[in-house]
């Protein structure tokens, strides 16, 4: 068995899956929790990959800048002073990323529930 011990109110118990864990100290399933997917808003794509993503960014004016964190995809634009960081492990793109992709695009992408 692996996990996470806790010992709460005189009572231990494993928690196998010590993320799942809420705030109020209740276990979730990873069923219960609701994962988040980046859509792309004209043409309803849910983006699966940096591949799509980078392709979209591309056709509004962003370009990939080369320099910083060599953990990150970074997007940046002549236009504006924002930057946009990614890791550039596809599967660390989390709700948080992508409504920061949400923000620099307003009315073309839109997090959605999975």
């Amino acid at each position: 068995m692996s996990g996470v011990w806790v010992f709460k109110n005189g009572v231990i118990r494993l928690i196998e899956n010590p993320q799942a864990e809420s705030a109020d100290g209740r276990h979730e399933s990873a069923s219960s929790r609701r994962s988040k997917v980046l859509v792309h808003l004209p043409t309803g794509e849910v983006i699966s990959s940096y591949s799509s993503l980078e392709q979209i960014l591309r056709g509004l004016g962003w370009e990939r800048y080369h320099g910083g964190d060599p953990n990150l995809f970074q997007f940046h634009k002549h236009s504006s002073i924002d930057l946009i960081s990614l890791p550039k492990d596809f599967s660390k793109f989390n709700s948080v990323y992508m409504y920061d992709v949400v923000l620099k695009n307003p009315n073309v992408f839109h997090v959605r529930d999975m």
